[in-house]
């Protein structure tokens, strides 16, 4: 996956594949490394999206099995056929990331050696137009990530109340005019549904007061932001995940989390913060030994890329990149 910001007017999904390039590559390979050099070494990409660092773990490391999940059955098409030449360490599977424990079980694995996700919007689902996930293209208003689900950002936008959309545009967006634009929805919903992307992209733009406006790229951007995350109840599913699949990491395992936008970093951030502390009570004489950190911290807070990496792919401009080793047995 590849962050929140479109990279340009979206394509048909017949249209060539644009270059997919993977945030942060060298780093999240150098990371993982130590962990998925030992026999029998087995990874989960969590968010599999178009398989870029999958492909390059497998190349990096010819012993290795794979394990990829994602919720978008176009996703997993298109890795399947990119990860072709290493079919036979590969296990590719439908299901949201939460669910990674069920998933070991139903491949019969205990531990993990490898935990990566690249969490936030994925290129293919920004650059195909029809998904509905860009601002900048006039599409239907849908914003499902797995299409198998009902839910679309049309039922959201046209369904919620104005109180629960300023909620998860204020939460979700951190937009600070929520309020107004939710208002403006529900005025313009009256009349007719808001179907569309470049509607509501309209809507928001006249709602927003114009100095406002000026600054800080889109202003459409904040909503299709919280949209999208409510559709695919994103941060729920990230604060029970992390926990989930942290506790199939073996010691000495790895896992490396990239995040898009605050909300994102802040959860993993927290998810990781408990894992890695001593939760000794206050006042004993020595420290617990099943209170000892699980984890310890790879990275000195949130690693962002270089400006040589935004340079060369944009949409990595707003990667933070998170990563721990597990220490003890959980």
């Amino acid at each position: 996956m590849a962050g929140d910001a479109p990279g340009g007017a979206p394509r048909h999904r017949d249209a060539p594949a644009p270059a997919h390039v993977p945030v942060m590559l060298e780093r999240v390979l150098e990371l993982l490394a130590p962990a998925l050099e030992q026999p029998g070494a087995v990874v989960v990409d969590g968010t599999l999206g178009l398989g870029g660092h999958s492909a390059a773990l497998l190349d990096a490391h010819p012993g290795l099995r794979l394990v990829g999940v994602d919720r978008d059955t176009t996703a997993l098409e298109r890795s399947r056929r990119r990860l072709a030449p290493h079919a036979d360490r590969v296990s590719l599977v439908h299901a949201v990331y939460a669910d990674i424990p069920r998933v070991l079980d139903d491949l019969g694995i205990d531990r993990v050696q490898g935990l990566l996700f690249d969490l936030g919007v994925s290129s293919p689902q920004l650059d195909e137009a029809e998904r509905g996930f860009a601002y900048s293209y006039d599409a239907p208003l849908d914003m499902r990530m797995d299409r198998t689900q009902e839910r679309t950002a049309a039922d959201v936008v046209n369904t919620y109340s104005a109180g629960e959309l300023t909620r998860i545009l204020k939460v979700y967006g951190e937009e600070r005019y929520a309020a107004r634009v939710a208002q403006a929805i529900v005025r313009r919903r009256a009349r007719e549904p808001v179907r569309t992307t470049g509607v509501l992209a309209d809507l928001v733009r006249e709602a927003i007061p114009a100095p406002a406006r000026r600054t800080g790229g889109n202003p459409a951007k904040r909503t299709f932001q919280a949209l999208r995350i409510e559709v695919n109840s994103e941060l729920a599913i990230l604060e029970r995940a992390l926990p989930a699949a942290i506790s199939r990491l073996a010691v000495g395992g790895r896992v490396v989390v990239l995040s898009y936008h605050s909300l994102e970093d802040r959860i993993t951030k927290r998810a990781l913060a408990a894992l890695s502390t001593d939760t000794t009570p206050p006042g004993l004489p020595v420290p617990l030994p099943d209170r000892q950190p699980e984890l310890r911290l790879l990275t000195r807070g949130a690693e962002l890329p270089t400006e040589q990496e935004t340079a060369r792919n944009p949409r990595a401009a707003s990667a933070r990149l998170r990563a721990a080793e597990r220490t003890r047995e959980p």
